[in-house]
């Protein structure tokens, strides 16, 4: 009888702990890759034209070319010098690790594209929503980010900085803290 409960005692440990770990923010579940470094993560494309592969190794087809540095990628997965990425439109693929950089970039409200005229995403002189705005960015553009705070994000946009919405931008977790 004391095995049966036993096991129920680490069945029931175990529901709890995945309980507790659903209810942490998607950032704060991440686990470890092969690379030491926390799955999901955000990083962006380092070189100008980076070749989206199906698979991880030059032997796999390329899938799409990115033309543009800078631009924010989503890690998901590693596989020795492989990276899985995902990017703001959701699409999928293999990038050599070489080609990836750490610093953060994200996008202004990708989901807002196409919404028709007069959609920005403001950019403010202080980390709140009355701050004075500074800039108005249309959906889509790339902005460098320095830091966030878990509500706000300071950035930069074609030589302007300020702080923008954490929840206006793609290429940072909700909740995240970062400098």
């Amino acid at each position: 009888m004391r095995p049966f409960l036993s096991r129920l005692f680490v069945i029931a440990a175990a529901g709890l702990s995945l309980a507790v770990t659903s209810a942490l923010p998607l950032h704060a579940q991440a686990v470890k890759g092969a690379s030491g470094l926390p799955l999901p993560r955000f990083v962006s494309l380092k070189s100008k034209s980076v070749n989206l592969r199906i698979g991880p190794s030059i032997d796999y087809a390329v899938a799409w070319r990115y033309l543009k540095s800078g631009v924010p990628v989503e890690i998901i997965q590693e596989y020795d010098n492989w990276r899985r990425i995902r990017d703001a439109d959701g699409t999928v693929g293999w990038v050599n690790q070489a080609l990836l950089s750490g610093d953060r970039t994200a996008v202004a409200a990708p989901w807002m594209r196409g919404k028709g005229e007069g959609v920005f995403v403001n950019m403010r002189r202080e980390a709140q929503a009355a701050g004075a705005i500074v800039a108005r960015i249309e959906p889509g553009v790339v902005i460098h980010v320095g830091e966030c705070n878990g509500e706000w994000c300071r950035a930069e946009a074609q030589g302007t900085e300020g702080w923008i919405s954490q929840g206006e931008i793609w290429g940072a977790y909700p909740g995240e803290a970062f400098k």
